[in-house]
């Protein structure tokens, strides 16, 4: 009954609860769902419509799109397929390094464009040397078999016309024994798997690579914008990056385990000579090479301007010296953010030229000396997800919304009991938490849920736990959706080809999620210490508390 008295907190908290259940329940899109505050909140008394709009187009929210945008621009020149092609090439095609070469490529890539379109373009590169392989190995047992029907090379010269016909008429479509059936079929489910693995973890290393750690990015300048730009792009890569790392080696360890096995000899090739099936695998990867021909004018502009992005990203606030904002431009570390340079990069592709410009004398025709620019804006219309660009914006606005209505004290003061557990225990059950709940929602819409709550609770003044010890480990837990097909796109794309059961998924994505929930556990708790200060309760958030 404490919501009768109608007060405009508890108008804040109602908008919350409806709109949590239609994410979860997706009754309305997604996107339409995030929609709804910039209805009811004017409606409702608890923010006016200008306040709400303002959230939609934030500064975290163009930090996103010009990163997606640089991203388009990549996968429109196909640069993530030479990439992803070449990285193979290097690495070998014994099992277990084609495996490990598949979810480094997977996960390098799933850092700078989205983790559908990696899955998407990588999976039918793993189906096509699958494939071959296993054209290969059936191939080779009925060569065998056919030698073995003959006991002497002049019989087998003499009567091979008539040998094949008898072999042809008894020998079954496949050859091979049910054993080594099933066997290269599980095979296959591990060489699948680890690509929509490894897409997911690839995408917690980077500030963009996807939707929850953007939302981290706006939460916090929301609720605490005296926070020193702590989470920027420099420093989010030097926290997550050697967790995705380890949770790859781990994921892959344990892949390897499950579906091909620890012989060393065999799967890493160790004193032993390429087989006819290493030979056909890396011919089939030569040959998708090669259909992309040499590296075009546009693909190396592209790759360039994907470097100098990167590069102006990290040393815009390093933190132990100052960035280029601060030595070119009076007071830069005040005005410009990470935002900046991935506009600035993504006008670039809409000016520079995607063919080389031909400077001549004399131009009866005049005809242009500038040809089309790297990217149109059709296709950043086509394949730009807006979805996701508007479902942070409704994140942002109930993150608004709930610090100036009141909702954030009054649940604050209800988390008191919090103050008494030890900050370890808090961080691993938000973070089990939060991968189980995505395994049923959007990993973005669980991010935007569960870091509205825990960015509000954390404004008591009575908990002093440092909000990212706990909002880092629930955002990276965001993209741990390794169990079921539904759980996010690249599962769907891998269980639609067919190889896969969701007995399968299931059994491998219990133990994915409790290596991502142990390795961010050991993550907060070793290297982020030291790098967020999370030891102490920061000056910038006890000063938010108590406004």
């Amino acid at each position: 009954m404490c919501f009768l008295p109608l007060k405009t907190e508890a108008k804040c908290g109602y908008i919350i609860i409806i709109m949590a259940v239609y994410w979860c329940t997706e009754v309305i899109p997604l996107a339409v769902t995030s929609l709804m505050p910039v209805v009811f909140l004017p409606l409702l008394g608890v923010r006016s419509a200008k306040a709400v709009c303002l959230q939609y187009l934030n500064n975290t929210n163009m930090l996103f799109f010009g990163g997606l945008i640089v991203a388009i621009s990549v996968e429109h020149w196909n640069l993530h397929r030479r990439i992803a092609l070449k990285i193979l090439l290097l690495l070998g095609v014994k099992p277990a390094l084609l495996m490990l070469g598949f979810m480094i490529v997977t996960a390098f890539l799933s850092m700078w464009i989205s983790n559908t379109a990696t899955t998407a373009m990588m999976i039918p590169i793993v189906q096509a040397v699958l494939d071959q392989l296993d054209s290969t190995e059936h191939d080779m047992t009925v060569m065998e078999q056919a030698a073995g029907q003959t006991n002497t090379v002049i019989e087998l010269e003499e009567k091979k016309e008539g040998n094949l016909t008898a072999i042809n008429e008894q020998v079954p479509d496949d050859p091979r024994s049910s054993e080594e059936k099933k066997k290269w079929k599980h095979v296959c489910k591990g060489m699948t798997l680890c690509v929509c693995y490894a897409a997911s973890i690839g995408g917690t290393a980077t500030l963009t690579g996807t939707g929850p750690n953007v939302v981290l990015k706006g939460q916090m300048n929301q609720i605490y914008p005296d926070n020193n730009d702590i989470v920027n792009f420099a420093s989010w890569f030097g926290f997550s990056f050697p967790n995705m790392v380890l949770m790859l080696v781990l994921a892959w360890l344990w892949l390897q385990c499950s579906f091909i096995g620890l012989n060393l000899k065999k799967s890493w090739g160790c004193g032993t000579e390429k087989t006819a099936k290493d030979k056909a695998a890396y011919n089939v990867l030569k040959e998708e090479m090669k259909k992309l021909g040499p590296v075009s004018y546009a693909e190396l502009n592209v790759f360039l301007l994907f470097v100098l992005l990167v590069l102006l990203w990290f040393t815009r606030h390093p933190g132990f010296i100052k960035g280029w904002a601060s030595w070119l431009f009076k007071g830069g570390e005040k005005y410009i953010t990470d935002a900046v340079p991935a506009m600035f990069v993504s006008l670039l592709l809409f000016i520079l030229p995607a063919q080389k410009p031909k400077f001549t004398a004399w131009n009866p025709t005049m005809k242009p000396f500038l040809s089309a620019p790297l990217l149109d804006w059709n296709v950043v219309q086509r394949k730009m997800p807006w979805s996701i660009v508007l479902l942070l914006g409704g994140g942002f606005a109930l993150a608004d919304a709930s610090a100036n209505s009141g909702l954030s004290a009054w649940l604050g003061d209800q988390m008191t009991p919090l103050g008494s557990i030890p900050p370890w225990a808090i961080a691993s059950v938000v973070s089990f938490t939060v991968a189980v709940f995505t395994e049923c929602t959007s990993n973005v819409a669980t991010a935007t849920l569960f870091l509205d709550i825990l960015s509000i609770s954390l404004q008591a003044t009575s908990v002093k736990v440092h909000p990212l010890y706990v909002m880092l480990p629930a955002t990276l837990s965001a993209s741990f959706a390794f169990m079921l097909p539904v759980a996010t796109p690249p599962n769907a794309i891998v269980f639609s080809y067919g190889s896969i059961r969701v007995l399968d998924m299931v059994k491998s994505g219990i133990i994915m999620n409790i290596i991502g929930v142990l390795s961010v556990t050991l993550a907060i708790n070793t290297w982020g210490r030291p790098m967020f200060g999370l030891d102490t309760f920061p000056a910038w958030a006890n000063s938010t508390a108590k406004q």
